[in-house]
Parts: C-alpha cells; sequence; structure tokens
C-alpha cells in the first residue's frame, strides 16, 4: 500500500512509518512547512497545503497535533493559548485535510485518525468501550469536536477509521519520559489517591493496531488501550519494579494543580477504564497484556 502519514516525527508517527516500511509498504512523511519551501506538504497552522498534495495515495494516516501535555512540565498549563492550540492543531487541521483529500482526482480510499481516550471524561472504575458516551471536561469536548471532524472523512467516500489511544509506553518518549526522572532517582510516586485508572499501551501494539486498520475492512471508533488497564497506582508500582526502585510516594493534588494548574485533574487525576472491545471482536491480538511485562519489554529486560 501507498501510505502518507501526518505527524510523522512524533512518537508514534516515526514508530509508525519504520514499523509500515518494515512491513513493505511504501511510506510518504508529509512535511510540514511554509508554501515558499519546495518540499513542504502543508501548514495547518497557517491554514495551508499544497495543491495536488497527497493524490493517488490508499490511505493517510493522521497524526499531526499540539501535544495534549505540551513538551514540558511548565508548557503542559493549559492557558487560554495553549488551549487554543490544541484546538487548532487538531480540528481545524482535519478539515483542512480533508477539505483537500476531497478535492483529489484519487483520493484515498481509507482515512485512519489519531483520537485520545481523553473523549470520556473522568469515568471512575466503570468499564468503558467504544459504544461508552463522551464525558466533561476540556478534553472530551476537543476530542469529540476532532472526532467530529475526522468523520466528514466519509462523506468523501473514504472508509474511516478513528483511533482512541491510550497512554502509549514508549523509551523514546512518551508519558514515560515525564515519570522516568524522578523513578530512576527513587521518588516515583502516584498521583493523588492513585485509585484513578490509567488506561496504557505499548507502541509495538500501537503501531500494529494502525497496520490491522488499514488492511482490514474496519471501519469507526478503535480504543487502542491493552486489554487490561491499571489504576495509577498499580502502574506507579509496576514501573518501580521494572526500573528496581521503590516507588511508595504521593504527590498531593493541590501539589500537582500549582505546578501545572486547572488542567492537571485532567492530564494526572482523572481516569478512565478503557478496553478495545471492538479491536478484540475482530480478531486483533494484542503482544503486550500485562503492564509488567509490557514495561520489561519497553527497556528491554
Amino acid at each position: 500500500m501507498r501510505i502518507a502519514i501526518t505527524g510523522a516525527t512524533g512518537l508514534v508517527g516515526s514508530a509508525l512509518a519504520d514499523y509500515l516500511e518494515g512491513a513493505g509498504h511504501e511510506v510518504y512523511r508529509v512535511r510540514r512547512g511554509r508554501s515558499q519551501d519546495r518540499l513542504a506538504d502543508w501548514n495547518p497552522a497557517l491554514g495551508w497545503i499544497r495543491p495536488g498534495a497527497l493524490d493517488g495515495l490508499d490511505a493517510v494516516v493522521h497524526l499531526a497535533g499540539e501535544p495534549i501535555a505540551g513538551t514540558s512540565i511548565l508548557s503542559a498549563r493549559w492557558t487560554p493559548a495553549m488551549r487554543e492550540r490544541l484546538r487548532t492543531s487538531r480540528v481545524d487541521a482535519t478539515r483542512l485535510l480533508i477539505g483537500h483529500l476531497a478535492t483529489l482526482p484519487h483520493p484515498p480510499r481509507a482515512f485512519v485518525a489519531a483520537s485520545a481516550i481523553g473523549f470520556y471524561g473522568n469515568r471512575g472504575d466503570e468499564r468503558l468501550t467504544e459504544d461508552s458516551p463522551h464525558g466533561g471536561g476540556f478534553l472530551a469536548g476537543l476530542v469529540r469536536d476532532w472526532e467530529r471532524a475526522s468523520l466528514s472523512a466519509r462523506q468523501a467516500g473514504m472508509r474511516t477509521v478513528l483511533l482512541r489511544f491510550g497512554h502509549v509506553l514508549s523509551s523514546k518518549g512518551g508519558v514515560l519520559s515525564r515519570m522516568l526522572p524522578t523513578f530512576r532517582l527513587g521518588l516515583g510516586a502516584r498521583f493523588g489517591n492513585g485509585r484513578q485508572y490509567f488506561s496504557w499501551v505499548a507502541v509495538e501494539d500501537v503501531v500494529r493496531a494502525v497496520e490491522f486498520a488499514l488492511s482490514t475492512e474496519i471501519d469507526g471508533t478503535l480504543n487502542v488501550t491493552a486489554p487490561e488497564p491499571v489504576t495509577n497506582a498499580e502502574f506507579a508500582k509496576a514501573l518501580g519494579r521494572a526500573l528496581h526502585r521503590p516507588a511508595v510516594f504521593a504527590v498531593p493534588p493541590f501539589a500537582l494543580r500549582a505546578l501545572i494548574g486547572p488542567g492537571a485533574d485532567e492530564l494526572l487525576l482523572w481516569g478512565q477504564r478503557v478496553l478495545p472491545a471492538r479491536l478484540l471482536a475482530a480478531g486483533f491480538e494484542f503482544r503486550h497484556k500485562d503492564v509488567d511485562e509490557a514495561l520489561r519489554a519497553t527497556f528491554g529486560r
């Protein structure tokens, strides 16, 4: 297959591009830049896409978007400007991309788009599947609008798949990159009471799930999370075990809110117990179901 990937330099995008090429697919990494850059394909912040870009492809995997938690602890603060960037880089960029694809002489047959389990809001220990309604909060509203934008690809005749990613475990970045420094010092801690659910997934299973979505006729929404979610406290203990370090501390909510701001609740203190019901029903087999095994594999142990 000939597959284009937006956000191909990100954690999932770079791993996916390498994986698909290794599986024999032809991968085109969509390049961001300005219109005067001859090698650039688009610039969603400027509302620009090169005429004729992405024509004749079999599929587009759309992963581009401003990191929800920023690039550092300080940039995780959801200022009004940050919230606007999050919305523009997801909702507006998706509309721009699909609007362009719909005008091509040979549009892709499939459009596979990133989404997030933030769709469900704060749901305690409720078991959540793709049929569960969206919840409250900024993230839930953002993801709902993001998905609505992605679903417009159906109107253009493309098979459309929405991938609600959980917390991706990788040694190259993501949630672990924020946690490892303190855990390696033996200062690992749960957030708040630690009872909030942490729905994780190994990056290897993420890229395999994307290929599954590309190579089958499945459509609609898929939860891309391991089938055995754990609580935040359980995950902290598992990470401590993987690193052979204690993880006995707790960061109180007031400290998280002081450091990150009001978004600390949605980012760290809220939880979702998400199950990959549709992937499992379709026959997808996860290679990493147990969090201890997944962390050992992540660190090559």
